[in-house]
């Protein structure tokens, strides 16, 4: 009897942690979400994910001596997850413009990750690289460069969603793509050297 009633202690206790948590995280870690995952409810997806793993790991004993470290950690691998299986559809049809004005695919500009240990840590050198860069980016470029190469929108579509003209659209994503071709370059050059 009195081993019940400490294994119920014990589950309140686990459940007020959890709880707390959860409260002092759950705007951060939402706003974190939001501003790297462009869909809100692919975003509220991955929230619930997030705090998901953290009461089963919980519930698993397993201890998590810095939680907020622990959940930013688990949302990167999510939001990772999410643009996997987003990005070959969206990536495989997208292009840029090269210097010879000949059209390069983006997964064209990234190291192949099947091709060793050294070019699987360059490719996800530069995919942090560019997430940082992505985030530089001023709001509407951003908008419009994630909407159309991550998330393979048209800029008809955009255009008809936000009323914003065609021509402005296609101006923004080329200052995002310029200042990120910019911000890029020296990285990548440093690979290419190493």
């Amino acid at each position: 009897m009195e081993e019940a009633a400490s294994l119920e202690r014990m589950a309140l206790e686990q459940d007020r942690r959890i709880t707390e948590v959860v409260k002092r995280e759950q705007s951060r870690l939402r706003n974190f979400i939001r501003r790297r995952v462009p869909d809100p409810l692919d975003a509220e997806d991955i929230l619930q994910e997030v705090f998901y793993e953290l009461v089963e790991a919980s519930r698993l004993m397993m201890p998590i001596e810095h939680a907020t470290g622990w959940l930013f950690r688990v949302a990167r691998n999510r939001i990772t997850d999410l643009f996997r299986k987003k990005k070959p559809e969206s990536l495989g049809e997208t292009a840029v413009p090269s210097q010879d004005d000949e059209r390069l695919q983006l997964e064209d500009l990234l190291p192949s990750p099947h091709a060793g240990p050294e070019a699987l840590h360059a490719r996800q050198l530069l995919l942090e690289e560019l997430e940082l860069a992505v985030d530089e980016l001023p709001r509407e470029q951003r908008e419009v460069f994630v909407a159309h190469e991550l998330e393979g929108r048209s800029f008809k579509d955009m255009a008809a969603a936000t009323g914003v003209n065609i021509n402005t659209l296609l101006s923004r994503k080329r200052y995002a793509v310029l200042h990120l071709r910019e911000r890029l370059r020296g990285i990548y050059d440093e690979l290419g050297k190493g």
